[in-house]
Order: structure tokens, then sequence, then C-alpha cells
């Protein structure tokens, strides 16, 4: 098939009324290959196309509006249109577009991010933050995770300690090592995954784990003594490492019980063992504070982070590294044979150092913990109401609803019913986007979002619901 003809190439730049949606698709399928995606069915279908943003809206080359109450995906925390962030990125390009940070080199604003994450970071119980290797993405902060952790044991004259635990539908990236850290079944079935020396114990997962008459409290602390059994199995003088996100995303948004985290430190801190908090999508207010660690009471050897430094504005990664590693890596090291082309990116580290003034200039973390997350919070409580809802969610700004069959009898429905998908069908019809996790519908707006708006998702959330309900009924398939 030959496209060249189909498009001339001035019109891919044009304003989105101007562009031909079917032409944009035909090349899309004869060229992209995207992330997560069965390409046949994409081909059959054609993709969506977006063409343009704005706060916390997106519009396609329909002329769709859309709320986006995922940011992106998790990241575009700031909202869309922020001038402030393109400037910065403009002014960096013209001043200095690149240089590497190999070969005793830096730049100025790596340089600046660093010591702002750092003074950013909060201290918790005598452990601190003080150094940061950057990366483009979670997932390559997570394989830099990896190669750390090993590195610190090796120097500490304990090889033999390589093992790292995660949980069972945990994310962690789609690299080797991310996706071996991770915990999702699809991915390991691609590629002889995990690689070696990663294990995984069960989920905090209430709704889906806990025994009958079970408190929430309860099962916390019997969920978080899923590691220290895994780890008395393995023996605690091979265990590296726990990485784990504070609120579980890509896997449903799943929020521990209280009594999860204080217990998983107690046994890390009893094995001496490495803690990695990984803060992808939890870090940058998105729990309504700048590091969810600190939310959580935890002590983390590591950190790692994305999407939100940015406000997705442009690729950037790292990981906040704690003075625990850090002493031992600089003074005990010598050369760490690991890094990235764009570590230190001049031009995202700037991008990153606007949005990080643009957050603190109008409170943005202060707004999720102190008013419009409890509002989202109060909004969503609404929603166990609807006879499709068995459980509904928040922290911060992630919230989280599991679709039931029956919700007397905690009743799901069968997975090839596809409900979750079903529902995300009618939030794209109605202007809005939802996520699907099987049957769990997940939400993660744009902080910026205000009351106004939140009423408005919550409208479209309770209109989706009730366009699946009726769509099951006349289908039979509710109890």
């Amino acid at each position: 098939m030959n496209t060249s003809t189909l498009i001339a190439p001035p019109a891919l730049v044009r304003r989105a009324e101007q562009q031909d949606t079917k032409a944009i698709q035909a090349l899309d399928s004869a060229h992209y290959l995207h992330p997560f995606t069965d390409h046949g069915d994409l081909a059959t279908r054609g993709a969506r196309v977006i063409t343009r943003a704005d706060n916390i809206y997106i519009w396609d080359s329909e002329g769709a509006k859309i709320l986006d109450a995922m940011s992106g995906l998790w990241c575009v925390n700031a909202g869309y249109g922020r001038k402030e962030l393109a400037d910065a990125g403009y002014q960096q390009t013209m001043t200095l577009p690149f240089y590497n940070s190999f070969f005793q080199t830096t730049n100025v604003p790596a340089v600046q991010l660093a010591t702002k994450l750092a003074q950013l970071a909060p201290e918790v119980r005598g452990r601190k933050f003080e150094h940061v290797f950057f990366s483009s993405s979670g997932s390559e902060s997570n394989d830099t995770n990896v190669r750390m952790v090993r590195r610190y044991w090796d120097l500490l004259g304990q090889p033999q300690r390589k093992v790292i635990i995660s949980r069972q539908n945990a994310y962690h990236g789609s690299t080797m090592a991310g996706a071996s850290l991770g915990g999702m079944s699809g991915m390991h079935a691609q590629g002889d995954l995990p690689i070696p020396d990663i294990v995984h114990i069960g989920q905090p997962h209430f709704f889906e784990n806990a025994q009958p008459g079970e408190s929430q409290a309860d099962f916390g602390l019997r969920a978080a003594r899923w590691l220290e059994e895994k780890i008395l199995s393995i023996g605690a003088d091979k265990v590296a490492a726990f990485i784990a996100e504070p609120v579980q995303g890509a896997g449903g948004v799943i929020i521990p019980p209280a009594t999860y985290w204080p217990e998983i430190q107690r046994i890390v801190d009893k094995h001496g063992i490495l803690l990695i908090s990984d803060e992808v999508i939890c870090a940058f207010g998105r729990l309504g504070h700048w590091f969810a660690y600190e939310k959580f009471g935890i002590r983390p050897d590591l950190v790692t982070f994305a999407k939100g430094v940015t406000s997705g504005y442009i690729p950037l990664g790292g990981v906040m590294v704690g003075d625990r590693v850090a002493k031992v890596l600089i003074e005990k090291g010598g050369e760490f044979n690991h890094g990235y082309t764009y570590s230190g990116h001049p031009v995202a580290c700037a991008v990153a150092l606007a949005n990080l003034e643009l957050m603190e200039r109008e409170k943005l973390v202060e707004r999720v913990r102190d008013d419009t997350g409890p509002y989202l919070a109060e909004r969503f409580e609404e929603l166990r109401g609807h006879p499709l809802v068995g459980a509904a969610e928040t922290c911060g700004f992630v919230a989280g609803l599991v679709l039931v069959k029956n919700k007397a009898k905690r009743q799901v429905f069968d997975e090839s019913l596809a409900v979750g998908m079903r529902c995300r069908a009618h939030c794209f019809r109605n202007g809005l986007i939802m996520r699907a996790v099987g049957d769990r519908m997940i939400i993660a707006p744009p902080l910026v979002m205000t009351r106004e708006q939140i009423d408005e998702m919550m409208d479209l959330i309770q209109r989706c619901l009730d366009a699946t309900l009726e769509e099951l009924r006349a289908e039979g398939l509710l109890a």
C-alpha cells in the first residue's frame, strides 16, 4: 500500500478542523505501532485522533470535546495548555538543547532540578534524599533501581543478595526489568518474563482477597505479612529489596488498608532489605503530598518518579536515592557503569523546574490535600448507591470503583463479558475518559480540576454507569 498519496505532509500540521481523520487513521495503521495494542483490531476500528487540549479537556479530529479524567496517562498534573512550560522548553532549547552528563560533565537545569527535588523530598525518621539519578521514564528508572540495588549489595560484600520482591498486578514499566518487576500476567506471558531473581507476592486488594468477615485492618496486616513469608522462604540473606507502588495505579487503583504500610516497613527493617517506593504515578501532588511515602509514613531507600514531574509535557524520570544507598555508592563505589544518553536532559529538566514552580505558586498539592481531594472523595462516595457499583474509593486524586453483577452477594461479572470495556465505550460516547482495568473503572484527573469540574465529571460518570446498566439489563446479564 502506497501511503504517500493519502495525505500531503503539510496537512499533518494543520489545525484540527482541517484534518482528515480517515487519512490520518490510514497512515497510523500503515506506520505507527502503538504500545499495548492489538494492531489488527486497531486497523479495523481506526485510532481515535487527538488533536488539541486545554485545561482538563481534549478534542479529537472530529471536533468532539472530552473531559480527560485520566490526566493523559496519570501525568498531566498541571493541566493542558500551560504556556509557561512551553516557554521554559523553548528558552532552554535555544540556549542549550542538549549535552550529555557523561565524562564528568553537567548542565545547569539538571543541577537545579536535582537540588529542587532534594528540597521537596521530606525527611522521614532520619532518612534523607539528597541525590537524584535521572532517566527519561519510569520504566528506565526501575531498570536503574535493579542495577543500583544489586550494586549496593555487591559493594557491601553481599553479592548473593539479588532477589527483588514485588507484587502481583503491580506495574513498574514495560522494559525487560520493569515488566519483570511488575506483576502483570499478560506481560509475563510474552518474552520469557520475569527475568531471574524477581519474585512476587499478592496485592493488598481488600475487595478481591479479604476473607468473609475480615476487617480492613486485619486484612492489611495479613497482606503485608505475605512479604515476610516470601522473605523467609527465599532466605533473608538472598533478598535485596522490596518494590511497590504506594497505591497501585495501572492495576486498578488498589488502595491498601491503613495497617498495610506500617507493617511492611517493620518487615523490611527487621530483615535489613531495601525498600523501593515506585511513585511514578503517586508523586507530585497526586495523593495530596509531594511524595506519597510521606502520606503513608514509610521510609524508602529509593523512590521512582516520572510522569507528573513535568506534567507529561516532555519525557523525564529518575530515582530519588536515599542517604543509606547514596553513601555506599559514593564512598565505596568507584565507577557505576550505568546511565542513559538523556540522563539530565537540559530541556526536560528546565520544563520540570517550571512545572514544579507552577505547582508551588498555585498550591496544587495543598489544594488536592485540603480541598478538591476531600471533595472528590465526598462525591465519589455517592456512587456506592448505584446498582452496578460494589465498591468505590479514593486517595487524593486517584479513584476507582468495582462493577458487580450482584451487590448483595458481591458477585462479579464473567470476564468474557468485558463489562469494564462496555462502560469505557459509554464514557467515550459521552465525552469522558475513564479507564477500565478489568471491571474496575478508574480515574486520575488533572490536579487543576475545580469543584465545579468535579461535579461535571461526576455527572458524566453517573450517566455512563446508567447507560452500562441499561445495556446489561437489555441483554439479561444482571442477577
